[in-house]
């Protein structure tokens, strides 16, 4: 994937739901207030965020490390999947960490080299997902108070929603005219 059609993708994930966040408030802040806690969201974003990360460790070299590949393959995956049957508090936002912390490489790698300043902005963002990422692995009940706190209001809702929507904007934006 080049950084152009990943910029875009990102900049559209974004986009999307918040347009409809953005018409809908209270609709969309009933149905985001319920994502922490959500078990069958939780074993999608944990099994895929698994899945991703056994995938990147399969493909990156290891060096000195090569020898232990495999186990480290079985035991990521079984680390993944058991998560699913004995942390279920919370899960949906440890595999949404999982999931952030993963793209954030991805977003890291591709845009490093770029000749442009406009790099900056998904580097940016790729770094403040890593924050966000380990914060709500090791505290995710964080996730759930600042979601009540972002959606306990139309008005909130609508602001937070376009605020992420042009942020959307602008990467498809770069995606398409600069990168």
């Amino acid at each position: 994937m080049t950084p152009a059609q990943l910029a875009i993708l990102i900049g559209s994930i974004l986009i999307l739901p918040n347009i409809f966040g953005y018409f809908r408030p209270a609709a969309f802040g009933a149905a985001i207030r319920k994502f922490p806690r959500s078990e069958p969201c939780g074993w999608v974003l944990m099994l895929t965020g698994t899945a991703w990360f056994v995938w990147v460790v399969q493909t990156t070299p290891l060096a000195e490390f090569e020898a232990y590949k495999k186990y480290f393959l079985i035991g990521f995956s079984l680390v993944g999947v058991l998560t699913c049957f004995f942390v279920k508090d919370f899960l949906a936002v440890r595999g949404f960490a999982v999931i952030v912390l993963i793209l954030a490489k991805v977003v890291i790698e591709k845009f490093r080299w770029l000749d442009t300043d406009w790099r900056l902005y998904p580097i940016t963002l790729a770094y403040l997902w890593v924050i966000a990422g380990m914060w709500f692995t090791i505290s995710p009940w964080r996730m759930r108070d600042i979601l009540e706190w972002k959606f306990a209001s139309d008005g909130r809702i609508r602001l937070l929603c376009g605020v992420r929507v042009v942020m959307g904007a602008l990467l498809v934006i770069i995606g398409l005219k600069i990168f």
